[in-house]
């Protein structure tokens, strides 16, 4: 089960993707959960998944 609040998601989501996958896609497949619902909650409070660091990162305000 994953976290429903945003901020706590972002958090599980880097715990895991930090220490335990080496892929959002394969933290997907194992926790049974779509990535694009992850993808678009976390985008909604400003992070988009960073492939090369592996990590959500700040949108940042242009």
């Amino acid at each position: 089960m994953i976290p429903k609040d945003p901020v706590m998601l972002l958090s599980f989501i880097n715990l895991k993707l930090r220490d335990y996958f080496d892929s959002l896609e394969r933290l997907c497949e194992e926790l049974d959960v779509e990535q694009r619902e992850i993808v678009d909650k976390l985008f909604g409070i400003g992070y988009q998944y960073d492939q090369g660091k592996n990590q959500f990162v700040s949108v940042g305000i242009q």
